[in-house]
């Protein structure tokens, strides 16, 4: 009766089937919209993620080889440098790098190819500079450690390796700028050959220069140096020699210069927000020390991080696919394109982590074996594994959020927010749980997840809050320089054209 009544009133109401069609073609027209934004990611996020997961790997293979030497001190000290520089120079290196996601990628939405390249100039520039006075930092790297109540042996270890590392700093500069140049014009695949080729370099050169040559600590920090170097000479010969890089290839002029100071304004607030998070696991990492039994206390942390590290490679991977994404559409006019492609983003980030934490809950009973032989510490990790999850489901939010905040250039409010979420709220709690609640680790890494969950919340705020279509008119602005927006006006279709 129903069916039958519905056929009537749709025959004899034209305009009934008008709507129905109307609506069934918009949404076919919106679901082709997602599909084709799904494949754009997809094809974008897979060869980032192993990119990243190949440089990582540098540092993996120097920290194995050494191992090797069955010497702990070498070992240990080799460790300390490693989470030392990473914190006071290659964390701030990459904070700074991540400016030109925003002034690149919406440069290239924009059709403005020539500014991508006067970019890379300003943020090569800028970042050697700031080399220099970590490279005097790292100088003293032992006096800092012992300050902060490191074994003195250990430290020496740490300052030769630092000193010698810092060859691979400078490099490690030009890399991060080539990396976004090619980044923020999808150009993915050049970077995922040059990392393979490179820790293809790496591991026999680290062997030879540790073992060989029996240069030991020396040997791996030259090892790093000279594949990092490796990476640059083989990205910078792509990018001077393939067509791909014609319409964004510049050549230096006063221009760059002159960009300094737009490349710096959204550098330094870009570097406060990484080094702000970076930084606080490190903090929490020293507060393990001074609990009642460090030694198994600091294990099993360090543990928990190594884990959670290794899967953030992802979220962080589909956070700069989703940078990308918003930037060159922001850049291009198109703010719902750049909508879009943060809806798909994120949902194929709760796919991911969803997967993932129910993967590891699974053998969460054996995985802290292949970490550690001593039962104590595995079982301690078994009990971890409710916070672990949770943390993996968070990161995700936040790897793919903080992609987002990049490609719309809201860096400035990502360092406050980052201050906030783990320096007002996450590690005092930390502290609190840890020594007077005395729940110890698991204080500490529930404080953690706490700043990290608001840091999440607060990104999520921003983001669902958002106008697009006035974020594509700053993004407009920014490229083209511009201080009023009377040129700058919206189509039909939503976009934003001159």
């Amino acid at each position: 009766m129903n069916v039958a009544l519905s056929f009537s009133l749709d025959h004899k109401c034209p305009l009934l089937r008008c709507c129905g069609s109307l609506g069934g073609k918009k949404m076919r027209e919106k679901w082709r919209v997602y599909q084709k934004e799904v494949k754009k990611v997809s094809f974008l996020a897979a060869p980032i993620i192993t990119v990243f997961v190949l440089q990582y790997l540098l540092q993996v293979v120097t920290v194995i080889i050494v191992g090797h030497l069955g010497d702990e001190l070498l070992l240990s000290g080799i460790s300390i440098a490693s989470s030392f520089v990473r914190v006071t120079g290659f964390a701030l290196l990459l904070g700074m790098a991540g400016a030109l996601e925003t002034l690149c990628g919406q440069a290239y939405g924009a059709q403005q190819y020539q500014k991508i390249g006067v970019y890379t100039y300003s943020c090569m520039i800028c970042l050697l500079l700031a080399c220099f006075p970590i490279s005097i930092l790292w100088f003293f790297t032992d006096k800092l450690l012992i300050s902060i109540g490191q074994d003195p042996s250990i430290s020496s270890i740490a300052r030769k390796y630092s000193i010698f590392l810092i060859p691979n700093l400078f490099a490690h500069a030009i890399l991060q700028s080539l990396m976004r140049y090619l980044l923020t014009q999808s150009l993915i695949l050049p970077l995922l050959f040059c990392s393979l080729a490179t820790l293809s370099f790496h591991i026999p050169i680290c062997w030879l220069l540790v073992f060989h040559f029996n240069l030991k600590v020396v040997g791996a920090a030259l090892a790093l140096g000279m594949s990092y170097w490796l990476n640059v000479i083989l990205l910078g010969l792509y990018i001077v020699f393939s067509p791909s890089c014609n319409k964004t290839r510049a050549p230096f002029s006063m221009e760059a210069i002159s960009s300094i100071g737009k490349f710096f304004r959204l550098a330094i607030p870009s570097a406060v927000m990484v080094c702000f998070e970076w930084w606080s696991y490190e903090i929490i990492l020293l507060l393990s020390g001074l609990l009642p039994n460090p030694k198994v206390e600091a294990s099993m942390l360090s543990i928990c991080f190594s884990m959670t590290y290794l899967h953030y490679f992802i979220p962080y991977g589909l956070g700069a696919t989703a940078s990308t994404r918003v930037s060159n559409e922001l850049g291009a006019g198109n703010p719902e394109a750049a909508k879009v492609a943060v809806k798909v983003v994120g949902v194929l980030g709760i796919i991911e982590s969803v997967t993932m934490s129910a993967a590891l809950f699974g053998c969460h009973n054996m995985l802290g074996y292949a970490f550690t032989s001593d039962t104590q510490i595995a079982n301690h990790i078994a009990s971890f594994w409710p916070l672990i999850c949770l943390s993996i489901l968070i990161d995700s939010f936040l790897g793919i959020l903080s992609g987002v905040a990049r490609g719309c250039g809201w860096q400035r409010v990502g360092a406050y927010v980052n201050l906030g979420s783990y320096y007002i709220v996450g590690i005092p709690m930390a502290a609190v749980l840890a020594f007077v609640v005395h729940l110890r680790v698991k204080g500490l890494w529930i404080g953690l997840v706490s700043g990290a969950t608001l840091q999440s919340f607060l990104f999520a705020l921003i983001t669902t809050f958002t106008n697009w279509h006035k974020q594509a008119l700053k993004a407009r602005e920014r490229v083209l320089e511009e201080n009023t927006r009377q040129n700058l006006c919206p189509t039909s279709d939503g976009s934003i054209q001159l």
